[in-house]
This record gives structure tokens, sequence and C-alpha cells, in this order.
């Protein structure tokens, strides 16, 4: 079985690993009070070109969504998210269980639209509803898309213009930045978001996410936040030491160049077989629409997710490419997929 299903199926990079076990034995202060931390953040700061941000590093994305955002909002207010957002639907309701309801509108091919965010803005009026106050954005989104500088513009302006707070959800950060025609960059992140993270999970990390706060407003007190959400791992330096590792050479975009790359030679073959697509094509995310008769024909030898039903006799499917997936296994997939032509 060949495994297209996500971006987190392999374990490490081997750098990453070869770094943890240098370090094996060696002792450091624990809670992310090490040097290791320390100079990963350094490293972070001259990404995003500004040394004025705090950042705390998490084991999980879900971990650091629910934490910000509860650390970032008063009882009575509420997050904004489009209604295939991660906050929404992937989380478990983590964010709603700290107390604060996630508002939905709809999404256009997973991205977040003005009209719509000035539409549920104007809906929560008063005292007797949740107020708008943090809008949250996923780059890439679930769909594999991607926003461009203009259109985050545009949603940081609406938000700093109505006293709303800007976070954006880097879990696939490293894709987005590395896809092609993309003009994403840490540092404009760092410029129009009050916060935002950096995925490492999903792009050839053991595990970690590092959040980025900007705001100052949003500093303070922010690690009693962590230590009482459960967030504050022991063994803080596992974390400084992998970020260590991604920035200190490209390591971060060299990885997600590799499954972007990966991806568009999939993509290559579905256009070639003028397989209809379900979202833009743009990153390390695929979402093709098959047959049924033809789905459970690939499932026989390779696992992906099977996202959406259309009609009786169709459905999309997520085919996720990822740092280490191999050529052969791609050459294998994009074999399979030319035996299928529409009609």
């Amino acid at each position: 079985m060949i495994h297209f299903t996500s971006d987190y199926t392999e374990g490490a990079a081997p750098e990453i690993l070869a770094a943890l076990s240098e370090i094996n034995l060696h002792q450091y202060s624990g809670y992310g009070t090490d040097p290791l931390c320390e100079e990963a953040k350094k490293l972070i700061s001259y990404e995003i070109e500004s040394e004025n941000a705090d950042i705390h590093f998490f084991v999980g994305g879900t971990q650091c969504n629910m934490t910000f955002i509860a650390a970032s909002l008063r009882p009575h207010e509420a997050v904004v998210a489009v209604d295939t957002g991660h906050i929404a639907v992937h989380e478990t309701g983590a964010v709603e269980s700290t107390g604060h309801k996630v508002l939905t509108i709809p999404a256009a091919d997973g991205k977040m639209r003005l009209e719509d965010l000035e539409m549920i803005y104007n809906l929560h009026r008063d005292e007797h509803m949740v107020k708008p106050r943090l809008i949250y954005l996923s780059q890439t989104t679930e769909l594999g898309t991607v926003y461009q500088q203009k259109e985050l513009n545009q949603i940081a302006d609406f938000a700093h213009n109505h006293g709303m707070l800007l976070y954006i959800d880097g879990a696939r950060l490293g894709s987005a930045l590395t896809a092609e025609k993309s003009d994403c960059t840490l540092a404009h992140l760092a410029k129009v978001a009050d916060a935002f993270s950096i995925g490492g999970t999903k792009n050839g990390m053991l595990f970690g996410e590092a959040l980025v706060i900007v705001n100052d407003a949003l500093k303070p007190d922010f690690r009693y936040f962590i230590k009482q959400k459960g967030g504050l791992l022991a063994k803080g330096w596992l974390l400084g030491l992998q970020f260590q590792v991604m920035f200190r050479d490209g390591l971060y975009y060299r990885l997600a160049e590799h499954a972007n790359e990966q991806s568009r030679k999939i993509y290559a073959v579905l256009e070639e077989c003028r397989i209809p697509m379900f979202a833009e094509a743009v990153s390390n995310q695929l979402f093709p629409i098959f047959p049924w008769s033809f789905i459970m024909e690939l499932a026989q030898n390779f696992s992906f997710e099977i996202i959406e039903k259309i009609g009786a006799d169709k459905a999309v499917i997520r085919l996720v490419t990822s740092w280490a997936t191999a050529d052969h296994d791609v050459e294998i997939l994009c074999t399979w997929l030319r035996k299928f032509q529409v009609e």
C-alpha cells in the first residue's frame, strides 16, 4: 500500500533525527528555557524580519490554535472561520470547549471572502449575540489553496478597521511559502497578522508548531495560558532543536518544495487525463474527482482520503504528498491515473 493520505505519515527528516541523536545525552533546562529554543527563536525572528515578536513552541496544531484563541478572547467574543476551517471541522470543538463560539461563513475554494466576513460581522450587532473578535485563516487552506499578499492585506485591513484580530494557522505554511506563483512570505505574515503559526509536524519534523505573536497586547502572561492548557512541554528543547535545524540553512523550505514538486508531477498527469478538480491545485494537496468504480480500483493499491460524494456515482478524493514522497511512488500512482480517461 502506497500512502498519499497525509504529510505526517512518515517520521522525520534525517537531519532532524541526526540532530536529536547528537544531543540525546546532553542536559538542558526545561519548559523551553534552554539555549536551543532561544537560538531557534532568533532564527525565526530573522526569517520574519522582526525582533519584536514573541515566539512559543507547541507540540501540535490543535493545541496551538486552541491556546492562542482562548487567550486572546474575552468570554463573550467569538472566532470567524470558513466552514471548511480546521478549527470548525477537525479539532473536535477544541476552541468551543474553551467557551468561544466558532462562527462559520462559506468558503470560496477554501478561502474567506470579504463580503461574507462583512455579512457576519454586521449580523452580530449587539450584546444579545456573541461578538466577532478574531478572524481565523489557514495558509494553505484546507483545500490546498493559497492566499496571496493582496488577499491577506484586504482581510487584515478589514480586521483592524473593525477592531478584530487576525490569526493565521500555518500548519502547512511551508507548502504555501514554496507554492508556484505564491508571493506569501514569513515577513509579510508578520506585518499583517496579529499572530500566526509555523507548522513543523506536516513538514518533516517529528512534531512541533511555532506560534509567532506580533501584537504586543497579546503577549503578557502567555506562558501561563500555555501551562494551563497543558502545552508547556517539559522537554522543550526537543522542539527548539527541531526548529533550529529547520531554519538554520533553509531546510524548512527545501522539504516543503519537495512535497510541492511531487504534487505538481501528479497534477500534470491529472491534467493530461482531463480529470476534473474540486479545488485549484497549487500546493501539496490535490482534490481530483473520480467515479466510484475507479476510486475503488485505486484504493486497492493506494491510501488516500475520500472527501465528499458528488451525485450518486462520483466523489472527491484527497491526494497529499510530503517531504518524503518518493519519485518511485509518484511514478506508480501516475501510471494508475493514466488508466483513467474522462469521456
